[in-house]
């Protein structure tokens, strides 16, 4: 074959490829859900499906925030969100469309589903993660952290390290501790928290974990995740930071240890509805939700089957608090006003 047959036919094959790309069913996803492992997941949905996922990253804020401002114009057909908060607020907004399904309710328990009026829910949960105290073995002592209330008392002066109060998975915390403690108590202990803080806020949850290890910090939050990527890792650096962490499920002897939920949604203004109740199915299937657990270090929110994730196995089972999100959510604005008040950063 001459140079100029072989340079046509090369074009003709970009060009049918690009045709056949073209037409393929594509589905505009919108995901706070930055954890490269994900990419897995997509891609066994595409493989399966033939639908190609066009992704669109930013964290929880920026997406409902986007969605605000594109109104019907916006392209998105489903919604990643991490965060119990802000999928009560994209529900408040009206961003999301209720969905109604016999495998999404079979698999899905009612507690990690959104509002239902009848006309289905307006999310589903997909995984989730306890919120958990991490202490220095050779500064600290079980017995002391072994509450969140703790770890605002005198005894716990100038070791705490967290991530910034308004991070998410703390407003989290925070909205569900006004719950259980009333916003008084809760504003005296958020001021307390401040009082003994090591360090000012920084960084996010795997810095708090490296800082107790270091010795920089005694006590931190993080969430379940974080600690079971250290715990899984190869390095010898994770290996020795891991050996020198206890991990704390708080509040075993009250109201149980909080935990925050990821979840996903149908976009209020989705073009490719059914494509989007089909990676929504896809999504509480056994294959995917092993993949939470043994890809991402969540717990499945589908009951009935094992993973073999030996991080979350060495945690065990614990007692989880039973808020209502909704609740969570709607004391989100009152507790940012009091990290204001007490200088939570």
């Amino acid at each position: 074959m001459s140079l100029a047959r072989s340079v046509a036919a090369i074009a003709i094959g970009l060009s049918l490829a690009a045709t056949a790309r073209a037409q393929q069913p594509t589905l505009n996803l919108y995901s706070a859900r930055h954890y490269q492992t994900d990419e897995a997941l997509y891609d066994n949905f595409t493989k399966a499906t033939g639908i190609r996922i066009n992704r669109v990253d930013a964290d929880d804020a920026g997406i409902l925030a986007r969605l605000s401002t594109e109104g019907s114009a916006s392209p998105a057909d489903v919604i990643l969100l991490v965060d119990a908060a802000r999928l009560w607020r994209a529900e408040v907004d009206g961003l999301f469309q209720p969905v109604k399904n016999k495998t999404l309710e079979a698999r899905v328990p009612a507690q990690w589903r959104g509002k239902d009026n009848g006309d289905g829910s307006q999310w589903f949960g997909l995984s989730t993660r306890a919120r958990v105290v991490v202490y220095n073995k050779a500064k600290v002592r079980r017995d002391d952290v072994d509450t969140y209330e703790e770890l605002a008392e005198a005894k716990n002066k100038g070791l705490l390290c967290t991530r910034s109060g308004s991070h998410p998975y703390n407003l989290s915390l925070f909205g569900a501790m006004q719950e259980h403690l009333g916003p008084q108590a809760t504003e005296t202990w958020l001021k307390g928290l401040v009082t003994n803080m090591a360090r000012a806020p920084k960084g996010g949850d795997t810095d708090q974990i490296l800082g107790v290890a270091s010795g920089e910090c005694g006590i931190a939050l993080t969430n379940t995740y974080y600690l079971a990527r250290l715990m899984r890792s190869d390095k010898p650096q994770d290996k020795a930071a891991i050996d020198k962490v206890g991990v704390v499920f708080p509040n075993q002897a009250s109201f149980g240890t909080h935990v925050n939920i990821a979840g996903a949604a149908i976009a209020r203004h989705a073009r490719n509805r059914a494509a989007a109740l089909q990676f929504l199915e896809y999504l509480v299937s056994d294959q995917a939700q092993i993949y939470f657990a043994d890809g991402n270090n969540e717990w499945p929110v589908v009951a009935g089957f094992k993973f073999s994730n030996p991080a979350l196995q060495t945690m065990g089972s614990f007692k989880r608090e039973t808020i209502p999100i909704s609740v969570v959510g709607m004391n989100q604005v009152k507790i940012q006003q009091m990290l204001d008040r007490v200088g939570y950063k």
